[in-house]
């Protein structure tokens, strides 16, 4: 009998920005609007299963959108109701996603003016490839 083995390979277009603060989501969403001329708006939150067997863990999530170039931005907690979104990354606080195109030089001058808001300690970039628990970043 012949075996034939599918191999599933994730789709990670998209960029990751770690971002360490002290900040409650709101108020380093708030910095980020006032600094960066964004606006972050609350969404439901991210709900993942990372425990099989035990009710789903909570992420507090803001969106906001580029309309120009269709960039969607995704801010979200790596900190929820009962573990961590990416358990590899516990300094982390938060995670930036941006979802669709951006240019190179727009994610530079992005990750200088987050890292120019004094309550950011920091904000690097991250490879989504290189992350084990990156499942539980499709949404």
């Amino acid at each position: 009998m012949n075996r034939k083995f599918l191999k599933f390979e994730i789709d990670l277009d998209f960029v990751l920005i770690a971002v360490t603060t002290s900040l409650k989501d709101y108020r380093i969403c708030y910095l980020i609007n006032k600094h960066l001329a964004f606006n972050f708006a609350k969404i439901k939150d991210l709900s993942v299963d990372i425990n099989p067997g035990s009710a789903p863990v909570l992420f507090s999530l803001y969106h906001y959108n580029w309309e120009t170039t269709e960039t969607d931005f995704y801010f979200m907690g790596n900190k929820g109701s009962d573990g961590y979104l990416i358990p590899e990354f516990r300094k982390a606080d938060y995670f930036l996603m941006i979802k669709n195109y951006i240019d190179e030089n727009d994610l530079d001058n992005l990750l200088t003016s987050l890292n120019k808001i004094p309550e950011i300690v920091a904000a690097v970039k991250i490879d989504p490839k290189k992350i084990k628990s990156r499942e539980n970043l499709l949404f």
